[in-house]
Order: structure tokens, then sequence, then C-alpha cells
């Protein structure tokens, strides 16, 4: 069963289109990963569907109620929530303080902090630490947890690997099969595309603003397309129709060898 369904969104931003005619969905217990090269409009779609943006046309539906144009605040208390790109902690708040502004929407705050820490339990051992003194992984994880402290059915995850070592990269990934066991829906957009598709039940490829490719993570990570563009075992460049974009091609593959 369908608990998010995007259908034919389109996104302006200054008067031009970012995102033009995407339809997807995300069913309940299921992880789906959103891959594309940069500026393609992944981050944008997540803002849309956390309420930051609101689409000009097209709807968005969560567990069968139409959230294109609440506020953010609203949507969240619906059930949605977003761990952001680049993390967007507070530096100067301790780790607690960070937590309990994740769960204060939905009234929840030492009962979920326990249950957050016990994902984390590295947190535990902050918990009076400046945010802004963790280290990258550690922070990654706060951001994680920040946004499951309003006990969310759907997360929204924007780059979590981003500025990883690899070790960590691993732990995130493992974290988020987790999560997912518990009961929580994953969207992940993801530059670590191999390892994203490891993980999905489904994904999308996004290029110009529209999808391109979409089905089984698996048949994906099959296509020959997907596999030139974004897992870079073969040499972007081919004959024209042959593949996906040799700008997201080539972008990927200087993402994934200097962030790798």
């Amino acid at each position: 069963m369908s608990l998010l369904t995007l259908d034919h969104i389109e996104v302006k931003l200054g008067g031009l289109s970012i995102l033009r005619d995407i339809s997807l969905r995300v069913d309940k217990g299921e992880i789906v990963c959103v891959l594309g090269a940069n500026g393609v409009g992944k981050t944008t779609l997540m803002r849309t569907l956390s309420g930051i943006y609101h689409p000009a046309k097209g709807s968005i539906i969560l567990d069968g109620q139409p959230i294109h144009r609440l506020p953010a605040h609203a949507i969240v208390r619906l059930g949605l929530a977003q761990a952001p790109e680049g993390r967007q902690i507070f530096p100067t708040m301790t780790v607690e303080e960070n937590l309990i502004l994740g769960g204060i929407q939905q009234g929840k705050h030492s009962r979920e902090r326990e249950r957050v820490l016990s994902l984390f339990p590295l947190l535990k051992e902050r918990l009076k630490q400046k945010a802004g003194s963790l280290s990258g992984g550690e922070q990654q994880m706060l951001c994680i947890g920040r946004a499951l402290m309003g006990r969310p059915r759907i997360l929204l995850l924007d780059e979590p690997s981003l500025g990883l070592a690899p070790r960590l990269v691993q732990q995130i990934f493992e974290l988020l099969q987790h999560i997912r066991r518990q009961g929580i829906a994953i969207l992940l957009v993801e530059q670590n595309a191999r390892a994203a598709l490891k993980i999905s039940h489904r994904a999308y490829v996004v290029e110009g603003g529209r999808i391109s490719l979409s089905g089984a993570a698996a048949d994906l990570a099959g296509d020959e397309r997907v596999r030139r563009a974004y897992l870079g075992e073969r040499r972007a460049e081919t004959s024209r129709g042959d593949m996906l974009s040799p700008t997201a091609a080539s972008s990927y593959r200087r993402s994934s060898v200097s962030s790798r």
C-alpha cells in the first residue's frame, strides 16, 4: 500500500521549472532511492515533500491526505520527517537539545529520546556536548536521530553518506535497514548509487528535472545505462541514445572518487 504518492508534480523556483512531471511512490515498509547527478533537482524534490517549496502543478498524498499545500510543521505532525543534506544541526546547542527540538512538534521527548539513543549509543555519551564539536559521522547520526524524534512514518534522507569515510558509510546504511525494519519507510537521495541500490526495494533516476528511469532496485543495478552512468563500470562516452546523460555520468564518477 502506498504511503507517499507524488502525481505529476512541477516545481518552479524564480520562474524556472526545476522539477517537471515527477510521479513516484513510497510504499509502507520499503526503502526507495532517488539517483541523479548534481543539480538535477533531487534536493528540490526533498524540500518540496517537506513543505519548504510548494508545487505549481500536481499533488502529493501522504497516507491518503493531500499535503502539497500544507506548511512544513503540519507535514511533520502528519508523520513525514527529513534529515537534510549537510546535516544542518544546531552547532552551538548540545546533542540533547538538538534531539529535543526534533520531537517538539509531536510533544515527544524522553520516551523517543531513549529509543533514538538505543539506535545511536555513541550519542548517549555526548548528550551534554556541543553538537558542533562532533565528528562528521556523529553529526550525521545526530541529524538522523533528530528526525526520528518525531516518530515519523516516512523518513526523507538527503545524501546521508556525503563526506563520510567508507566504514561510517557502511554503518549508516546498516542503520537505515534497521530503521526500515521498525516500520519506518525511507525515501533516500544518495550519491553513492551502489550502496543505495543495494539496500533499496525500488529506485528512480532523475535527469534534467524529470524521471528518466524507474523500477526495482535490483533491475536498475543491472541496467547497462545505470551501470555506465552511476556505477562507473564502463566509459560513459558511447553512442547517442545508449546511456543516461554524459554529464550525469562524469559528475557521479567524480563525486564517487573524491568523497569515497
